[in-house]
């Protein structure tokens, strides 16, 4: 699949590993980058799906839809359950359904449903292109780190 910008999966795992460092300012999930980035997959799935035939609701178009809401989903929900080793899990949730979202691209592009160049586009986007940020880097100018108690812990790869 080269050309289509996704990281491996150890690159992915590296980065998301970086997460667990919470910046000074991270207060909600929503503070952080990778979600931000997550919810604009998730629209350009939706407006590319639009033009997806009739007959494609309840496959690819669903399909498609399901994965890429997967994605942002299911970063908020490991940040809520509060320990590194249930947001971990979750990351790692949300890494499988970039790998769907990507495939269901392929897919679409290689039925004629859309165009190179559209597939292109959304898979350029910052978390289908790295696979997924380092949420590290993501900033807010207030706050602390909600889960200072959480000690570091690592991804198994």
């Amino acid at each position: 699949m080269e050309g289509y910008g996704m990281r491996d999966g150890a690159e992915w795992a590296e980065a998301a590993e970086s997460s667990f460092v919470v910046e000074p300012g991270i207060r909600s999930y929503e503070d952080l980058r990778v979600w931000q980035e997550g919810i604009v997959l998730c629209e350009s799935v939706h407006t590319l799906t639009r033009r997806f035939p009739d007959d494609e609701r309840f496959g690819l178009t669903s399909q498609l839809r399901r994965a890429a809401v997967s994605v942002p989903s299911n970063i908020a929900e490991g940040w809520g359950r509060g320990s590194r080793a249930e947001y971990a899990r979750f990351l790692r949730v949300a890494r499988g359904s970039l790998y769907g979202v990507r495939t269901q691209l392929v897919i679409a592009e290689r039925v004629g449903h859309c165009a190179a160049d559209e597939t292109a586009g959304v898979l350029r986007q910052p978390t289908t292109s790295a696979g997924c940020s380092r949420v590290s880097s993501a900033r807010s100018t207030t706050g602390a780190d909600p889960h200072p108690s959480i000690p570091h812990a690592s991804i198994p790869h």
